[in-house]
């Protein structure tokens, strides 16, 4: 299977706009996803796209988005994006988001559009073994640490020089490095955020200089979420990933 081959299986894109949810007791949270999409669309520029995180939402609140024309959803655990997968149309592009163990890489790999989350160069190594097996080649983002906190994952600025500069990374045919993640500090200081945001682009644009300077799939910096992807989007983000402010809290 290769990367554009897809199941016809997929529903049309307006066959569920108007389902019924008023006996739900979350009914307002799905009859306001749609706007909600269409208000965080509306503050992208052109060349900036979304990836709507839907971790523990249920399919329903898929169905919603996908209604409004959405396609790019994320997903930080393997076993619910792989069920979700398996009953949602095929033409979805699934990209991993959390902290990725080696362990579940092959049960993603046929079926996965990019990977955000390669922190260690033995989970590239990985991706690339399980993706050489369903004879893709799977794109993926080396997550950079660039939060002051210890709970997020990622490559310093120093380790991912270090990694590149081995070029070990070359041989993996099964793999393609698209550019870099990265989360910051969780403050509600604007400026604090601002910095760590230029950091990882001005990171990217390093790398891309010094490494993949010849390659045109280099060009993705992932980040921005629900409560900062204005300002990363000002720092340069090509790719936010926003749940909370378009499925509402994850309280059921």
């Amino acid at each position: 299977m290769t990367e554009s081959q897809t199941s016809n299986r997929s529903f049309p894109t307006q066959e569920k706009p108007n389902k019924d949810y008023s006996d739900r007791p979350n009914y307002r949270l799905y009859m306001s996803i749609q706007a909600n999409l269409k208000e965080v669309l509306s503050e992208l520029p052109a060349g900036v796209r979304l990836v709507a995180v839907s971790k523990f939402h249920p399919n329903e609140a898929l169905e919603e988005a996908y209604a409004a024309g959405q396609r790019i959803f994320g997903e930080s655990h393997v076993q619910e994006m792989t069920q979700k997968y398996e009953t949602l149309p095929k033409d979805i592009e699934w990209h991993f988001i959390g902290h990725l163990q080696t362990n579940k890489v092959k049960y993603m790999a046929p079926y996965v559009a990019m990977i955000h989350a390669i922190d260690s160069y033995k989970l590239l190594v990985e991706v690339n073994k399980q993706a050489s097996k369903v004879h893709r080649v799977i794109p993926c983002l080396l997550q950079i640490h660039i939060a002051q906190e210890e709970t997020k994952f990622g490559f310093s600025f120093d380790e991912c020089r270090e990694m590149l500069d081995t070029g070990g990374w070359k041989d993996l045919k099964n793999v393609r490095l698209s550019g870099v993640m990265g989360m910051a500090t969780n403050v509600d200081d604007d400026e604090q955020i601002k910095r760590e945001f230029c950091s990882l682009n001005t990171f990217f644009k390093e790398i891309k200089q010094n490494y993949f300077s010849d390659s045109e799939y280099f060009k993705e910096i992932s980040m921005g979420m629900s409560h900062d992807y204005p300002l990363a989007v000002e720092a340069g983000s090509t790719l936010v990933r926003v749940g909370s402010k378009i499925f509402g809290e994850r309280n059921y």
